[in-house]
């Protein structure tokens, strides 16, 4: 006679994304689709330097490269004769990202991170991935102002081919120049 209240909340609207997942360092991370201009495998051969910055041709126009291990935190470089790329941003601020792996494409829910966490850098959300597995979703803006930010700062790193881990141990010589023409011939 006293009978029992269940109650359940759910979710008014649920937030969905569609993301390529990527592999770095042995972490899945999702890139929203619509901030992705391209994915492709740039060969070390068209990997470009200029005043300590690397960058590849894209579409006509230099585009800046950066490995995503530099940028997330994380330990390790990019391997192989051919890089996966990706490249984000707009026709102002592209920058190709070197990942270690391209997983796939899915749809994920977006689950928000917990408030006492503060702002995590160039991350937005997470979500989980069919096998239940966490998945960091990247915040691309966010992303873009660091990548902008350590260029400004100077503190960008070059990407590590398997090219130039064979020659890190070579002697280096210093180029100085007010001519960028120069400097680039010599």
């Amino acid at each position: 006679g006293r009978g029992m209240r269940c109650q359940l909340q759910l979710p008014l609207t649920l937030s969905v994304v569609r993301a390529l997942l990527v592999d770095v360092a042995g972490e899945p991370y999702a890139i929203p689709l619509g901030f992705i201009t391209r994915t492709l495998r740039l060969p070390e051969s068209e990997i470009a330097s200029t005043e300590g910055r690397q960058h590849f041709s894209f579409e006509g126009r230099r585009v800046g490269l950066l490995s995503a291990h530099q940028v997330l935190g994380r330990a390790g470089a990019p391997r192989g004769a051919s890089l996966p790329v990706v490249v984000l941003g707009d026709t102002d601020r592209r920058y190709g990202v070197v990942v270690d792996a391209f997983i796939g494409e899915r749809e994920l829910v977006v689950q928000p991170l917990d408030p006492r966490l503060g702002k995590v850098q160039d991350i937005a959300a997470g979500s989980l991935m069919e096998d239940g597995a966490p998945v960091l979703i990247v915040d691309v803006d966010d992303l873009l102002r660091s990548v902008e930010k350590a260029a400004a700062a100077g503190t960008l790193g070059a990407v590590h081919t398997a090219a130039a881990a064979a020659t890190l141990g070579s002697k280096r010589v210093l180029v100085v120049d007010d001519s960028l023409t120069v400097r680039e011939l010599e």
